[in-house]
């Protein structure tokens, strides 16, 4: 007799997404970052002198790795500085021990955060006369109805 993907067991968990700890957890840890960003003045090159937000933090299930979106403001040389801040992960780790309240401090790891990227692109595509030409209302195109007064 097979088990149906639901019977999997009392208490499992479908790959559905994150759990509610791991969301909650996540916030809590993209928080404190940016306040260590807002206050820390970080000896690497690359991240001298640029704003990085911090859009998202994704914990791994057992909380002990964090997977954070970042993009430098005005997203100039997003490269340089994703690998100055990997190269800062451990002095960032050990400055947010203090600020959460977590069993285990997650060893971080950054990437640049493509969605704003992607978000222009489609804006892009949307604003180009051909895709609106095609968007538009078939019956804006039809010439035999009686449209006027």
């Amino acid at each position: 007799m097979s088990r149906s993907p639901r019977s999997s067991g009392p208490g499992r968990r479908q790959a559905s997404g994150p759990s509610q700890r791991q969301l909650r957890a996540g916030e809590l840890v993209r928080h404190a970052l940016v306040e260590v960003l807002r206050h820390e003045d970080l000896a690497d090159p690359a991240l001298a002198g640029v704003s990085v937000t911090v859009t998202e933090v994704r914990m791994s299930p057992d909380l002990r790795g964090a997977l954070c979106f970042v993009t430098p403001l005005g997203g100039g040389h997003a490269g340089e500085v994703v690998a100055g801040l990997n190269r800062a992960a451990r002095f960032l780790r050990g400055r947010l021990a203090p600020l959460v309240e977590l069993k285990f401090i997650p060893e971080l790891r950054f990437v640049h955060d493509e969605s704003f990227d992607e978000a222009a692109r489609m804006s892009r595509l949307f604003d180009d006369p051909k895709v609106r030409r095609d968007l538009a209302d078939p019956e804006d195109d039809e010439s035999g109805g009686d449209h006027g007064p």
